[in-house]
């Protein structure tokens, strides 16, 4: 059995490096790190305009997250794959 991590939570970005040697991989939760990193409820109408995967800081997390992934050569997914469909999205590097 393999265990994958949830990177739906901004903490488990941050501390990756920490779990990576005790996981296969990561699992990025896009929606939920997203509405997490800004703050945000993305079924609240008041703030659902706010909410975009593609805001800068949510971007930084996952090529934050990336990066440690390939640092120790963990697997990394994304559960949604709307994200990454985004025109220029994420450009991600050999």
């Amino acid at each position: 059995m393999e265990i994958y991590l949830m990177a739906e939570l901004p903490s488990n970005v941050i501390l990756a490096d920490q779990f990576a040697p005790m996981i296969d991989g990561f699992s990025i939760g896009s929606n939920d790190l997203t509405q997490l990193v800004l703050g945000l409820d993305r079924d609240s109408s008041l703030v659902a305009h706010l909410y975009d995967e593609r805001n800068c800081a949510v971007k930084s997390m996952i090529k934050m997250l990336i990066a440690t992934a390939k640092k120790h050569k963990t697997k990394v997914g994304n559960l949604w794959s709307g994200t990454f469909g985004f025109s220029g999205f994420l450009p991600i590097p050999d």
